[in-house]
C-alpha cells in the first residue's frame, strides 16, 4: 500500500516515480513514494511524519545500486542537493555533508593540500553511499579517514556518533544501532607537498584508459577476491564482451558490465549470475557483487 504523504510535503514528493530515471545503470521500475527534501530541516520533518511500518530507502547518486524491474514499496529520499555542504575545518579536517559527490571531495582536498585523498575520485557516488559501503578506488578507503559522523533517525532526530562505534571491512560498515542514516562526516587527512598533488591527475588519467566512463554501468560490479581481481577472473572466463539481452560485459574491463540502452534489471541479474557460475566452475572463486539490490521482481 503506498503511504500517505502529509500534505506540506506535496511540493517535493512524486508517485510511481521510475528509478531508471535515477541510476547509473538506467534500469528500474517505480518508486511508491519519491521525495525530494528542500533542507535538513525538511528531511527531519518528513521523517517524523512517515508511519513507523514504511520502509525508507536512500538514494544517492544511483551508483553501486541495482534496482529491479518492479521497483521500490515504500519511500525513497534523494537528499543530495539538501545535504551538499564540504568545508575545509582546522588543519587537517574536513566536514562533508552525505550529499557530497566524492569526486568534488578528492578535488577540494587537492586544493586545499590535503589528503591522501585522490582515491575518492575513484569513487562514482555520493561521501553517504561511500560511508555505507566503506567505497575505495587505488587502494584507498573511506572509513580509515572518519573521525565522527551525523545520523538521522526515523523520528527526525539527528545525533553525532565517534566512528569507533562502527566496524567496517572491505566494501562494508556496520552501524551500531538499525534505521540511522548518515548525514555527513567529519573527515581527517595529512598536509600534502606540491609535489603530491599531481597522483589524482595520474589516477584519473588511469581510469579514463581503462573503464568505460560514459557508459550505463553501475560501477566496480564484483569486489575483488583477496589476492586477485574479478575482472582477470571475468576476462580469463572468457567473458569479456558477453551479452545477455541489453547487457554486455565491457570489452574495455570486464568487472564493468554495461546497459547498452535496452537492458531491464532482469538481464543484469542473469547477466551477473552468469558470471559467477562461470568463474566458480572454471576458477572455484566466488565472486561478491559489489552493488546493492533493492526493490522487487516485476
Amino acid at each position: 500500500m503506498t503511504p500517505v504523504i502529509a500534505p506540506q510535503f506535496a511540493a517535493r514528493v512524486r508517485y510511481n516515480e521510475l528509478m531508471s530515471r535515477h541510476t547509473t545503470w538506467h534500469v528500474g521500475g517505480p518508486a511508491d513514494v519519491f521525495f525530494t527534501p528542500a533542507d535538513r530541516a525538511d528531511l527531519a520533518a518528513f521523517l517524523a511524519h512517515l508511519p513507523a511500518d514504511t520502509a525508507v530507502f536512500w538514494l544517492g547518486l544511483g551508483s553501486n545500486l541495482l534496482v529491479l524491474d518492479g521497483g521500490i514499496r515504500g519511500v525513497v529520499i534523494e537528499a543530495h542537493a539538501a545535504l551538499a555542504k564540504i568545508e575545509r575545518r582546522g588543519a587537517t579536517g574536513v566536514y562533508v555533508e552525505s550529499g557530497v559527490p566524492c569526486a568534488r571531495i578528492a578535488r577540494l582536498c587537492i586544493d586545499w593540500q590535503l589528503g591522501p585523498a585522490d582515491f575518492f575520485a575513484g569513487i562514482p557516488g555520493t561521501l553517504g553511499g561511500a560511508l555505507y559501503m566503506n567505497a575505495g578506488a587505488f587502494g584507498g578507503e573511506t572509513w580509515p579517514h572518519v573521525q565522527t559522523v551525523e545520523v538521522i533517525d526515523r523520528q527526525g532526530v539527528v545525533r553525532q556518533r565517534a566512528a569507533a562505534e562502527y566496524r567496517y571491512g572491505y566494501r562494508h560498515s556496520t552501524p551500531p544501532a538499525p534505521d540511522e542514516w548518515f548525514l555527513a562526516a567529519q573527515l581527517d587527512f595529512q598536509p600534502l607537498a606540491d609535489s603530491d598533488r599531481q597522483p589524482m591527475r595520474a589516477l584519473l588519467a588511469r581510469r579514463k584508459a581503462t573503464q568505460p566512463i560514459g557508459e550505463w554501468s553501475c560501477g566496480s560490479t564484483f569486489t575483488n577476491p583477496t589476492g586477485d581481481h574479478a575482472a582477470r577472473l571475468i576476462e580469463s572466463a572468457g567473458l569479456k564482451g558477453y551479452r545477455l539481452g541489453g547487457a554486455v560485459v565491457s570489452p574495455k574491463h570486464a568487472n564493468f558490465l554495461i546497459n547498452t540502452g535496452s537492458a531491464t534489471a532482469r538481464d543484469i541479474e542473469q547477466l551477473v549470475a552468469h558470471i559467477q557460475t562461470t568463474v566458480r566452475a572454471l576458477h572455484g572463486v566466488e565472486l561478491v557483487p559489489e552493488f546493492r539490490v533493492a526493490g522487487e521482481t516485476s
